[in-house]
């Protein structure tokens, strides 16, 4: 048997093993996906340990998505330039790192939320893995411009600086105060969550990355959590008469290219959203399936 895991921590909220199993067993491939929930000081041993040859890869969440490039032996260009793998191949002893967050994140954009980022001005909160993920492909749909905004600015000048010349978007770091997150979403058409803050079993399940008042009408507001389905964030949004969307779509476009990478065969996308929703049905909202 193969096995596949998830990297990070924590792990409690993840149904990534629900949607892949459902995938790996739809296609009759005599695999199993865990998870791996990893200590930092574990990290360099657990990403070794995947060289075995009965190891395909393995997916990489919070906090790890920057941490573990050095670990590996090749990178993929576009994961390259984001700055951040989430998806590790293991070819042959080899492990090589992607990124499938980025076009999980513009399909879910297009497909499920119907926005066209040409041309928009964005704000997006967080500057982590995903944070810089979401750029790159705002960037690459030619948004006007992205203001980027993070607890830790140094975070946020880092990705600034390292996506910056990527395109033509102009980016630029946002402080994370009222009065100029209150500016920078005044005229902005997309507020994308790139936080954890809102994740089920963290500490902030119940907080919001954004004063719920500065959320301008008709906005869309994009939180790329998926458990639950329906966070604090969205809640607050749709009642202040912006537009939303959940995460559950990006984490099952990108887990399906994933999958791919892995195994060479074609994702059966309508089985993983399946396994997905079924697995977070006890907890959601009605009507709120992202």
């Amino acid at each position: 048997m193969k096995i596949i895991g998830l990297i990070g921590k924590p792990l409690a909220h993840s149904i990534s093993p629900v949607f892949q199993q459902a995938a790996l067993d739809h296609v009759g491939l005599d695999a199993r996906y865990e998870l791996w929930e990893t200590e930092r000081d574990a990290l360099a041993k657990r990403v070794a340990g995947m060289r075995r040859p009965d190891c395909l890869g393995a997916n990489v969440t919070v906090p790890y998505k920057e941490l573990v490039i050095p670990l590996l032996d090749e990178i993929d260009p576009l994961a390259g330039r984001i700055g951040a793998v989430n998806t590790i191949v293991n070819r042959d002893g080899r492990l090589c790192g992607y990124n499938t967050d980025m076009t999980g994140f513009a399909r879910a954009l297009r497909e499920e939320g119907g926005f066209d980022p040409s041309g928009a001005q964005v704000v997006l909160l967080g500057a982590g893995g995903a944070g810089r993920a979401a750029t790159m492909a705002l960037v690459q749909g030619k948004a006007a411009s992205v203001a980027v905004s993070d607890v830790v600015p140094e975070r946020a000048e880092r990705l600034v600086e390292d996506l910056g010349h990527q395109g033509k978007t102009v980016l630029r770091n946002v402080s994370a105060t009222r009065d100029s997150l209150a500016a920078a979403v005044a005229g902005c058409q997309l507020l994308v969550n790139c936080t954890p803050i809102g994740m089920r079993h963290s500490k902030e399940e119940h907080d919001l990355p954004i004063a719920s008042e500065l959320i301008p009408v008709g906005v869309l507001v994009f939180d790329i959590i998926y458990n639950p389905l329906e966070t604090r964030l969205l809640v607050e949004a749709e009642r202040r008469g912006a537009r939303i969307l959940g995460g559950l779509s990006m984490l099952v476009y990108q887990g399906a290219a994933s999958f791919e990478l892995w195994t060479g065969a074609q994702a059966p996308l309508d089985v993983m959203f399946k396994a997905a929703r079924e697995a977070l049905a006890p907890t959601a909202t009605k009507g709120s399936d992202g």
